[in-house]
């Protein structure tokens, strides 16, 4: 557990006491005196992954791997297996939440030790690390390979029960002021990618950002406020990237750790390798290797600018496993500890792109499946069967038919195309020894941060997200939510002659047609409309 963490007893105990809004639990987790935070988070690998991975590497070492200090417990509020939105809300707000949910707590709370869910709490937004970081002066980022508001991104800014709401998720984040977003997903900030038609790129031109596209940008430029997008949806797992067009995911967190450290009061930022779990689904070995090798050389540039600077916290982990990887196959059982390393390690060597990759290099009627799959994934003994297979393959689908083939050819079992479970690793350096150690559950992550960055969570929930009914009735003001454009809502607050207009999702109050910037979003979570503190404050 944390150096200074309390017994799991003492928890429950801590479960039972309220704070001023939500039912909380309270619990010390410690903190590292350093001035930044670098959270890097390989979703969905597995232990396995890595073995496999450092094997196919030479045997050499992952940048993180003399950092090694515990393992992480995944499960969410109400089940034992971990969706990426759940997951990433513990490590973003130090609380468990229900599959599919982003940044607001769950519906109820089943698993053994969790405490009982207030009525008024269900789906309640939640303060995040990256907002601590933001109250306290620092500057903030994300950098993704997934379109940045996929799920685990997202858990770190912005604010909705359900990870599929690309529109609302996309526009908090637009609004959240954070001064490096790196990934991808631009199709889901256009117009045309919108069921709001809100023109999201050029609200963030407008905003102040260097917004970008391609590596050669994204590297020139100078600009404290830095947004890149490259490409409509995710990026390519490393193995297939276009390195003129695309960066790989250590060219974006140089570019991050480049811009965010010139903050005087330091920098908060999360680092995802999002395809290492989009693999793993796809059951697709390479696409592992592919992406966790790309992560480990974006660890490597935090964790040397940690040792340089030595004012920097760098975690290392991941949100659950996925896939049940395995080095031995359920064929190879009679056998297994005879068979030598060459017999895992040659048939993934001779592949060069992944199964996504494979697809790319296609004819539109696969003719060519018999040449494409030797020449680059290394196959050169297709069954009639597996033929068949590529061949009636969907459009975007093929790792998942051709990743189980290369499989079982390198000895590589797999139990599901789905989460697992399992505790997962978690490696951890700060300059000042104090780290989480043992056994340690995943929102203990997230509190372990805010007591680094020197932040109650709690506190900042209540100042941030306000129920706004409740809030403005203090004032005697009446509040009502205008959803005459279902896709653009907005919160309506009237006192007299004083009227407020505040658009969900967005930091601006319109106070009788006077635009005034907010400390954060509004959130209308499908119940409850939130506001942050300060927008009560504007009824007199």
């Amino acid at each position: 557990m944390f150096k200074k963490a309390h017994k799991l007893l003492a928890w429950a105990v801590m479960g039972t006491m309220l704070m001023s809004t939500p039912s909380f639990a309270k619990a010390d987790t410690g903190g590292s005196s350093a001035k930044n935070v670098i959270l890097f988070i390989a979703d969905g690998a597995s232990v396995d992954g890595l073995t496999l991975t450092r094997w196919y590497n030479d045997n050499k070492n992952f940048s993180f791997d003399p950092y090694y200090c515990g393992l992480v417990r995944t499960n969410s509020a109400d089940a034992a297996i971990a969706d990426s939105a759940p997951a990433g809300t513990a490590f973003a707000t130090g609380y468990k939440s229900h599959t599919g949910y982003i940044g607001v707590l769950p519906d109820e709370r089943t698993m053994p030790g969790e405490a009982v869910l207030k009525e008024e709490d269900k789906k309640r937004p939640i303060a995040n690390v990256l907002e601590a970081a933001k109250s306290v002066n620092k500057s903030t980022g994300i950098v993704a390979t997934s379109e940045i508001m996929h799920a685990t991104p997202a858990d770190f800014s912005a604010h909705y029960p359900d990870r599929k709401a690309y529109d609302t998720l996309s526009e908090q984040q637009v609004y959240m002021n954070m001064d490096v977003v790196l990934g991808s997903g631009e199709f889901y900030l256009g117009v045309e990618g919108r069921k709001d038609k809100e023109d999201l790129v050029s609200q963030i031109k407008g905003l102040g950002y260097d917004y970008v596209t391609d590596i050669a940008a994204m590297n020139t430029s100078k600009s404290s406020k830095l947004w890149g997008m490259f490409a409509p949806k995710d990026l390519s797992y490393e193995f297939d990237r276009d390195k003129s067009k695309q960066p790989s995911l250590a060219d974006m967190t140089t570019k991050a750790v480049e811009v965010l450290s010139k903050d005087k009061d330091g920098f908060f930022l999360m680092v995802e390798g999002s395809k290492v779990d989009w693999a793993a689904h796809s059951n697709d070995p390479i696409g592992v290797i592919s992406d966790i090798l790309s992560f480990d050389a974006a660890v490597k540039v935090g964790m040397d600018y940690a040792n340089s600077h030595k004012d920097t916290v760098v975690i290392v982990t991941t949100d659950h496993g996925n896939g049940g990887l395995s080095m031995g196959a359920a064929s190879t059982n009679s056998g297994y500890d005879k068979l030598p390393l060459s017999s895992y390690l040659d048939p993934l060597k001779k592949a060069t792109l992944t199964g996504a990759g494979v697809e790319s290099k296609l004819s539109e009627d696969r003719g060519n499946a018999v040449e494409v799959m030797k020449t680059y994934y290394g196959i050169s003994d297709l069954t009639a069967e597996e033929l068949k297979a590529i061949k009636e393959a969907k459009a975007g689908t093929l790792n998942a038919v051709v990743g189980p083939m290369i499989s079982k050819r390198a000895n590589i079992g797999w139990t599901t195309t789905g989460h697992t479970g399992e505790d997962v690793f978690l490696a951890v350096y700060a300059p000042d020894g104090k780290r989480p150690t043992g056994l340690v559950d995943n929102t203990e992550i997230g509190k372990y941060i805010a007591n680094t960055l020197k932040v109650d969570l709690d506190k900042l929930t209540s100042k941030l997200f306000v129920e706004a009914q409740t809030g403005f009735a203090k004032s005697g003001a009446v509040v009502t939510l205008d959803q005459t454009d279902k896709e653009n809502l907005v919160v309506i607050v009237k006192k007299g002659s004083t009227e407020i207009k505040m658009p969900v999702n967005k930091n601006i109050a319109y106070v009788n047609g006077a635009m005034q910037i907010l400390s954060g979003v509004v959130v209308y979570n499908g119940i409850n409309m939130y506001v942050p503190q300060d927008a009560i404050a504007l009824v007199k």
